[in-house]
């Protein structure tokens, strides 16, 4: 006995091709799904590309600087006030006191201090001597930014991308139920062939 023949004697399946809410849900599903891809096109373009960006940041040194290699060998141990010290010696970061500083990233393994400055720059520090290893733009912030649509503002973040998100979980939906229809079909349509012959 086959799938359609089991759920043909269950009456799942019975007058389902011109069954009112298989229909409806037919037609529904084939409006929504052309009328969200419409809606989600731009947002989701931002999503795709920047989340094409991050998926790389670790290997294109344009989106975020590797982490630098230090020869010192021990424990770390600096101050705070070391770490301050040694960013100010940057002139590219900008920074002058702690409130131009937005975290630090400690590398135990690398021994390495990550500073980010709220500039946009990243400063490199041996975590052990305290000696600047180097500085570059870090760019995987905005690019997180953007792609969480943060950047755009709260209200393009709430408003517009988080609807996206919604509306692109409803095209999945309909897609799975368009793509279950020519299945759903051919499961009806053997038992009843079975039968007229």
């Amino acid at each position: 006995m086959s799938v359609g023949e089991r759920y043909m004697r269950l009456g799942i399946l019975r007058r389902m091709p011109h069954h009112p809410v298989r229909v409806f849900m037919n037609v529904w599903s084939r409006k929504v799904h052309r009328w969200a891809t419409v809606a989600t096109a731009l947002p989701l373009l931002v999503v795709v590309c920047s989340g094409i960006l991050l998926l790389v940041k670790k290997q294109v040194e344009w989106i975020q600087p590797p982490t630098l290699a230090t020869s010192a060998d021990g424990e770390p141990a600096l101050c705070m006030s070391t770490v301050l010290d040694a960013v100010r010696s940057d002139t590219n970061a900008g920074v002058e006191t702690w409130r131009d500083i937005d975290r630090l990233d400690m590398r135990i393994r690398d021994n390495v201090i990550k500073v980010h400055a709220k500039s946009g720059w990243e400063v490199q520090i041996c975590a052990i001597t305290g000696t600047l290893l180097g500085s570059a733009i870090r760019r995987s912030d905005l690019v997180e930014s953007i792609h969480d649509g943060s950047w755009f503002g709260s209200v393009a973040k709430l408003g517009i991308f988080l609807p996206s998100a919604v509306l692109v979980l409803v095209l999945w939906m309909t897609g799975v139920w368009l793509w279950l229809i020519p299945h759903i079909n051919r499961m009806w349509r053997e038992p009843a062939a079975r039968r007229r012959t």
